[in-house]
């Protein structure tokens, strides 16, 4: 099913990006900040990308949930939104980290 793989990330990301507006995590809490380093995180990973493909150690997998668009060679439309999706979670996850981190030390004075 053509699709299927970037379908995945992008509902992953749209429940990301729930749990993000419910508890002011990361976009919600400061958006620019978010930003900012969403495209530093992003386009960090898409060079790494790029010099794993010309080192010869990324290579493109294969199969039907992919669309099969690439961008260059080993470079499926879908690892761009991978690298969005996996900087995001991991902004989320450290304003998660740093909310509990406070929580706790709020509770123990």
């Amino acid at each position: 099913m053509p699709g299927l793989y970037l379908a995945a990330i992008l509902v992953s990301a749209a429940g990301v990006a729930v749990c993000d507006a419910r508890w002011r995590l990361a976009l919600w809490r400061d958006r620019r900040r978010t930003l900012l380093l969403l495209a530093i995180g992003w386009g960090f990973l898409l060079v790494w990308d790029i010099v794993g493909i010309a080192a010869g150690v990324f290579v493109k997998g294969t199969g039907p949930w992919f669309l099969g668009i690439d961008l260059a060679p080993h470079l499926p439309l879908e690892e761009p939104f991978f690298l969005a999706f996996l900087t995001y979670l991991t902004l989320v996850l450290i304003g998660a980290g740093e909310k509990l981190w406070r929580r706790r030390g709020a509770d123990a004075a």
